[in-house]
């Protein structure tokens, strides 16, 4: 199946990028990032960010662009049978306009990855530079087993 990422949920000065590797099939036929219920992702920030992980989704995201939070992906386009990163096919990988994104968005000084596929696809189509601290957190994928509260309180210690 061809994943084409979506669009940035953006907005302001923001300081904080989350990055995923690229949509799951939920979040693509939702157009919602992080669209699985089971996934932790709203959980996890309606904890850290004082908002409803049940809220619609446009207040969610009002949320954290409020907060100075921006979410993307890693990848604009791949091609990947299912919704785990480990199916994406490594030659289908096209990654999104970082470069346009941080000239655009200079206010940006931490990176957080929401997974290891989005670090190591990150650090082998973009590279890391100076201008920014990058951070693997644990994932939120219900594929990763780690209690949510072990994920919140990792998530919370690296976001002081």
């Amino acid at each position: 199946m061809n994943v084409q990422g979506l669009p940035p949920i953006v907005g302001g000065a923001p300081t904080v990028l989350f990055l995923g590797n690229a949509p799951s099939v939920l979040s693509l036929a939702h157009q919602q990032y992080y669209g699985n219920p089971r996934n932790a992702f709203w959980t996890i920030t309606g904890a850290l960010y004082g908002f409803s992980a049940s809220a619609p989704y446009p207040e969610r995201t009002a949320a954290l662009i409020n907060h100075g939070v921006a979410v993307w992906d890693v990848l604009r386009f791949c091609r990947r049978a299912g919704s785990l990163d480990s199916a994406v096919e490594p030659d289908s990988m096209v990654a999104n306009d970082f470069g346009a994104f941080y000239r655009e968005y200079p206010t940006i000084t931490r990176v957080f990855f929401t997974g290891g596929a989005a670090e190591a696809n990150y650090r082998r189509l973009v590279g890391f530079d100076d201008a920014r601290r990058f951070i693997r957190l644990p994932s939120t994928s219900p594929a990763h087993t780690m209690p949510v509260a072990q994920k919140l309180a990792a998530w919370r210690e690296a976001l002081q």
